[in-house]
């Protein structure tokens, strides 16, 4: 790979910086997550999913919306790779997925709402 180099040298740092910078693929995809997050719906659906297997209908009853938008929403996350989910006969159920961005999601956002994991 060609090495970089900028037209003016600010810092003794910037070729360990240049050298470090992610690719703009690894910033695309965390550009979709944080676009998933950006909306408050979908991150109410998420932390809920940390915390609990549910299915369609019942996320639906305690987001207060219909089955269809909340279907939307799970879409969304699960194409994002956030939460997986899995058949038992006609429902569905959706939970977070065992991945360290989803760990990490879900460690952020516990954060950022000042709540304790409920399970804990």
């Amino acid at each position: 790979m060609k090495r970089k180099t900028l037209p003016h040298n600010h810092s003794h740092n910037e070729n360990k910086v240049l050298e470090s910078l992610p690719s703009t693929e690894n910033c695309r995809l965390a550009a979709d997550i944080f676009k998933q997050l950006s909306d408050g719906t979908r991150l109410r659906i998420l932390w809920l999913l940390c915390h609990c297997e549910e299915c369609v209908c019942n996320i639906a009853a305690a987001m207060e919306m219909s089955d269809p938008a909340v279907s939307h929403h799970l879409r969304t996350l699960k194409n994002t790779g956030l939460i997986v989910s899995r058949r038992d006969g006609k429902e569905t159920y959706y939970k977070l997925a065992d991945t360290q961005v989803a760990d990490y999601v879900h460690r952020i956002c516990e954060e950022i709402f000042h709540i304790t994991c409920p399970l804990n």
